[in-house]
């Protein structure tokens, strides 16, 4: 009788040694979990482009990481770090240059806003208040918050010198995982077989699969819109060019499009007088701020065959719940319990049939 509590004990404080286990190893390695990550998902997401560096370079695989290395930094790392110094850079510049405007009026609320459901009669309430102190009280009012944008910018990254050496440090773990990728993914798959046999082996492989395609979706179809819309905005002669390309930038990494930057651009150049310029840039707007309908499906079907909805719902959600990095972590999470779910329900539907007949 007294076996079987010994066994219990025995198996208890093993689950229980299993678990300080793992939580110690992710507590001593926290600080290299965010670059870790980024540097798998990269890594993962241009292996194909690898590999196609290292057929055409004689077969070395070192000439390959470093080429690959360097993309990483041009294309990656120096973009996103002048994006961030940028805007933290010009906090004080966009408020000083809006500070400049001072003879536009507020228009009243036309009266349809009072009339919107639940919001309506609050919003009317606060149009007519920023009509009334119109464009210098309101700017009187938001200059005192610029620092503040500023410092909470710098805090939400951890700092531009952190991030950078964050970014560096992304650099060095992708070249170790290009040098010795093929072992690396193999432990992972065996891993994946062993915890859950071939269905977590298929989870393995659909994981990468979803990487890539929000890689090539997200990440492609961010690039071109900001850069198409900065070259709109410099064409147009707006003021900060390639501050809100920066922004631009940021913004459609996180989903929300360039149009936030462009149209308020269109409007500006029209107020300005510059009727011309906002029809062309007005133009040039609708077209970028709508391309990514078409290039980001095509891209992200050509990376993971996978529902739309699935993705962005993961990009979406990771965003929100993870930070900038949830982007790639909330497509993969969904995408393996899409996967699971969808095994799960194919082998109750295979048991049914063979009871059946």
């Amino acid at each position: 009788m007294s076996t079987p509590q010994r066994d219990l004990t025995r198996t208890t404080l093993g689950v229980l040694f299993i678990g300080v286990l793992i939580v110690s190893t992710l507590w001593v390695l926290r600080p290299f979990m965010a670059p870790t990550i980024w540097a798998t998902m990269i890594v993962v997401s241009t292996w194909p482009m690898l590999r196609w560096f290292q057929a055409r370079l004689w077969g070395r695989r070192s000439l390959a990481v470093l080429v690959m290395s360097l993309l990483i930094l041009m294309l990656l790392v120096v973009p996103l770090m002048l994006a961030i110094g940028t805007i933290v850079r010009h906090a004080d510049d966009i408020v000083a240059q809006a500070a400049m405007i001072s003879g536009f009026k507020v228009p009243p609320p036309p009266p349809w806003v009072a009339k919107l459901p639940m919001v309506g009669e609050r919003a009317a309430q606060l149009w007519e208040q920023a009509a009334a102190v119109g464009s210098v009280g309101l700017l009187s009012k938001l200059a005192p918050y610029a620092d503040d944008i500023a410092k909470w910018f710098v805090s939400q990254a951890g700092s531009v010198g952190l991030v950078f050496v964050q970014f560096l440090l992304t650099v060095v773990l992708a070249a170790l995982m290009y040098s010795d990728g093929e072992r690396t993914a193999l432990a992972v798959r065996r891993f994946g077989r062993r915890l859950a046999g071939v269905h977590g082996d298929n989870a393995v492989i659909l994981a990468g699969q979803a990487i890539r395609g929000v890689a090539l979706g997200v990440g492609i179809t961010a690039l071109v819109q900001s850069g198409l819309g900065g070259i709109g905005l410099a064409i147009a002669g707006v003021p900060f060019a390639s501050l809100l390309t920066a922004v631009m930038l940021l913004l459609c990494i996180a989903q929300l499009g360039p149009s936030l930057v462009l149209f308020p651009a269109v409007a500006w150049l029209y107020w300005s007088g510059e009727t011309g310029w906002g029809t062309f840039l007005l133009l040039w707007s609708s077209v970028v701020g709508t391309m990514d309908n078409v290039l980001r499906p095509v891209l992200i079907k050509r990376g993971a065959d996978l529902p739309l909805l699935l993705i962005f719902a993961g990009v979406i959600g990771g965003l929100l719940a993870f930070g900038l990095i949830g982007i790639f972590v909330g497509p993969v999470v969904l995408a393996v319990a899409y996967t699971l779910v969808g095994e799960w329900i194919k082998l109750g539907e295979a048991e049914h049939k063979a009871i059946d007949s």
